[in-house]
């Protein structure tokens, strides 16, 4: 028989908690504080390079033959048949049975930095800060449809349900954010087209306990829904509500193993905290206008480069993992008209956020990684002229900074065409495995039984740490 409290015994002790949280707001609130959340990993493999991520997604694939891969051969063949060697048996989103001609690039190239880093015209301040990334020209990926692809960069499979990179690191790590979530998601979209959605289990935590699930932060309007205490709803009043809640959670929790119990409790109390928290992270009306105008962004404009700004007040106050997804990258058509709108748009705020976190001494120890889901074709359908690229799986372009990345850098290579990764081929998986390696995780080690496996980020099939790009 369960041995479930009275009315009277938790009336009782309801009111000690509502002295309880009477004491706390005395005290400035420490004591419904949400506080540094550890990990499941007690010792790192590796020394710590980087205390926390912020990834740059570019949803819908970025040319990188327009951006980050120069191919003066496929220029030069331009609007020439493609040869059937390059695409014979092979998987091709969109393009499958179709006459395919050769695509060049419809924009210029030149060499950036002391290093001499060669990338587009688009992006003339991601070159100005050319000698402090390291730009990867050889990964793939084994989607070539939107949300797959997606699903596989965030989780490392294709399959729905498995937790994304931002929970399995909060859930090795845990988090320095006292009052703030350890795994936070921005969301911008330049003005003018109709994006495809991102689904919010881009940033689920899969099989893992739900705490350690990305929250969104909106870009306009209030960042969290219900935020504010309902009108004639004191801060006093609503700390009582969650003190005696959480007293029946954890009553209920000696009576039921349930890991879910504690992640409730755990989730109340952050969100209690995060009704100050959250205005004070998102007030950026008290940076400067130097600040404010090396990113490009006012306050409030819900812009690609408000949500760069966020994501350095985001470090500065311990979150661990930190996605920006800027959305309508999906250029099967309109390349030449709408790529320099989304470049830039993302330009300036992409090299600010480099100068910032420098100058703040946080740059050596947060990773920062630029990706799309998947590459574009160096083909298309036509030879009538510019229109756009299908998606691609066997080459894209990403750059990473910080934490142990070398500076002004070029990793790998793809064929001639630009069909193929051909030099230093590298995966997501391997991806993975080097971002976990410089935040001190063995991905080997990380893992969490699920159906009866050891299941974990990077996988079976064999993930390497990517050591060249490495100091």
């Amino acid at each position: 028989m369960f041995n479930t409290q009275t009315r009277r015994a938790f009336l009782n002790r309801g009111s000690q908690g509502l002295g309880t949280v009477a004491l706390a707001s005395l005290l400035g609130g420490k004591n419904l504080s949400a506080q540094p959340s550890r990990g499941v990993i007690q010792n790192l493999a590796y020394p710590q390079k980087a205390k926390r991520v912020i990834w740059l997604t570019m949803a819908g694939g970025p040319s990188q033959l327009e951006l980050f891969d120069h191919k003066p051969k496929l220029a030069e063949m331009d609007g020439q048949p493609m040869p059937e060697s390059f695409t014979k048996g092979q998987q091709l989103a969109q393009l499958q049975g179709q006459k395919l001609f050769c695509k060049g690039g419809v924009f210029q190239f030149q060499k950036y930095g002391n290093c001499q880093l060669e990338m587009s015209e688009l992006l003339p301040e991601i070159g100005s800060v050319a000698d402090d990334i390291c730009l990867v020209r050889s990964m793939t990926t084994d989607a070539i449809n939107h949300d797959p692809a997606h699903m596989f960069m965030n989780t490392g499979t294709q399959i729905a349900g498995r937790p994304s990179m931002g929970a399995w690191v909060t859930y090795g790590l845990g988090s320095e954010a006292e009052n703030l979530p350890g795994f936070v998601v921005l969301m911008s979209t330049g003005p003018g087209r109709s994006p495809q959605p991102i689904a919010t289990r881009q940033w689920s935590s899969g099989f893992l306990p739900s705490r350690f699930q990305g929250v969104q932060l909106r870009s306009k309007g209030d960042p969290v829904l219900y935020l504010s205490n309902p009108q004639g709803i004191s801060r006093d009043q609503q700390g009582a509500d969650v003190s005696a809640i959480n007293e029946l959670n954890r009553e209920h929790a000696t009576l039921i193993d349930d890991p879910e119990i504690a992640t409730r409790i755990a989730q109340y109390e952050m969100a209690f905290q995060m009704q100050s928290s959250v205005p004070e992270l998102v007030d950026i009306g008290g940076e400067t206008a130097h600040t404010l105008k090396m990113y490009g962004c006012q306050p409030g404009d819900g812009s690609f480069a408000s949500n760069c700004l966020l994501a350095r007040r985001l470090a500065e106050r311990g979150t661990r993992f930190i996605q920006l997804y800027h959305r309508d990258w999906d250029h099967h058509s309109v390349l030449k008209e709408e790529l320099p709108l989304r470049a830039k748009e993302v330009d300036r705020a992409c090299a600010a956020l480099i100068r910032d976190l420098k100058q703040r001494g946080l740059f050596d120890d947060t990773l920062i990684v630029w990706s799309g889901e998947f590459g574009r074709t160096p083909m298309a359908q036509s030879n009538k002229g510019p229109s756009g690229r299908d998606h691609h799986n066997k080459s894209m372009s990403i750059w990473m900074a910080g934490a142990g990345i070398k500076r002004g850098f070029a990793y790998g290579s793809t064929d001639e065409l630009g069909y193929a990764a051909v030099e230093e081929v590298a995966t997501v998986h391997d991806l993975h495995a080097t971002m976990l390696h410089q935040l001190g995780i063995d991905h080997n080690a990380l893992s969490h039984k699920f159906q009866g496996l050891d299941v974990r980020l990077t996988g079976v099939e064999g993930a390497k740490v990517l050591d060249k790009i490495l100091t």
